[in-house]
């Protein structure tokens, strides 16, 4: 049975859409439950040497909350529940940098679509870098101008929400006025393949890059005129701690061994990406933002190139330079701190800036 036929869970380029929370204890929430799984929601086998878990009921990555805050939920998988069933997810859950890691690219586990894997590189054709890092830029410079002279902007209405759409655009032919109509659409498809969907990803992900980077004024100066290689490493360490899809989810093809038990073959997976980028097993204080980081690593994109995962790396690089360049004395208004929200995909929602200083 695939993942798309059960109730409540439905794919869209590859990353999952769950079904609404429901509350703990309701019919609705024990209802969900598969039969096959209900006996074994804390008798997953434990590995070899691992003590119990000290409590007995692992919580959610849906609970309330998680929406707001994610990563309490994220620290107790990790540390006491690195196999458990999700009843709400319909799933087993991994937490682990090393399990969710392994399981974006073991052979064993279904491969959904991540640009940057391997099967998604060969469905695209050729791209020229040049011409796609001309049109970042061009669509970048043009964006930042437009809002230059106000004395107030919303970064993620007025420049995270047009940049990867109008990348496109460009690059395709599609004319700007016609952008946001054509590009979510067919018209993209003509670059993008499969990754047609990973727009919305691309937005989310430059909105938390610019929290990150414009939360820190000497941050955002030293990278103004930075070599791309050093705008490059705050956007991977920018992907690490605040990856734009929080949830990924895969399927076993065969019985698999993991931190805290066996997988059966033919179970849904649910790989918390944001859990896995703040694993202190894999990184060094893993809950701050640092650009310089000597163990650096993300897993919202695969290892290999395909236009979406350069088209993001390009935006990154092209808003900093562009925005700085069009308002050097740019910085978060007055009182406002960037709120993250969301379970499956997460962002800020809004980022009010003052392009004047």
């Amino acid at each position: 049975m695939s993942d798309t036929s059960k109730p409540g869970i439905r794919r869209r380029g590859g990353w999952a859409e769950l079904p609404p929370m429901a509350p703990a204890g309701s019919p609705a929430s024990s209802a969900v439950v598969p039969p096959t799984a209900a006996g074994r929601l804390m008798t997953a086998r434990p590995a070899a040497g691992e003590a119990s878990a000290a409590r007995t009921v692992a919580p959610s990555p849906l609970d309330p909350g998680a929406a707001r805050d994610p990563y309490p939920v994220h620290r107790v998988l990790r540390e006491e529940f690195p196999l458990t069933y999700d009843p709400l997810l319909r799933a087993w859950v991994l937490s682990r940098y090393a399990d969710v890691a392994a399981a974006l690219t073991d052979a064993r586990f279904t491969h959904g679509h991540r640009p940057g894997d391997p099967p998604c590189a060969q469905t695209h054709a050729e791209v020229d870098e040049g011409e796609l890092r001309r049109v970042a830029a061009h669509t970048a410079y043009l964006l930042a101008r437009r809002i230059a002279d106000r004395t107030q902007a919303d970064l993620v209405a007025d420049f995270c929400r047009w940049l990867p759409a109008g990348t496109v655009a460009a690059a395709i032919g599609v004319p700007y006025r016609d952008m946001m109509r054509l590009v979510r659409g067919r018209a993209a498809s003509a670059l993008a393949g499969q990754c047609t969907g990973q727009i919305s990803v691309r937005e989310k992900a430059l909105a938390s890059f610019l929290a990150n980077v414009l939360a820190d004024r000497e941050r955002a100066a030293a990278l103004q005129d930075a070599p791309a290689g050093q705008i490059a490493r705050a956007w991977t360490e920018s992907l690490r701690r605040d990856p734009p899809v929080q949830i990924a989810v895969r399927r076993t093809g065969a019985e698999v061994r993991v931190s805290g038990g066996t997988i059966p073959a033919g179970e849904s997976v649910a790989l918390l990406i944001g859990a896995a980028g703040r694993d202190p097993e894999r990184f060094r204080d893993p809950d701050r933002y640092d650009p310089q980081r000597d163990d650096p690593g993300q897993l919202t994109y695969g290892s290999g190139t395909c236009p979406a995962v350069l088209l993001a790396a390009l935006e990154a690089e092209y808003a900093v330079r562009a925005l700085l360049d069009a308002m050097p004395k740019l910085r978060l208004a007055d009182g406002f701190r960037p709120e993250p929200a969301g379970l499956i995909t997460r962002a800020p929602r809004t980022l009010l800036v003052r392009p004047g200083g």
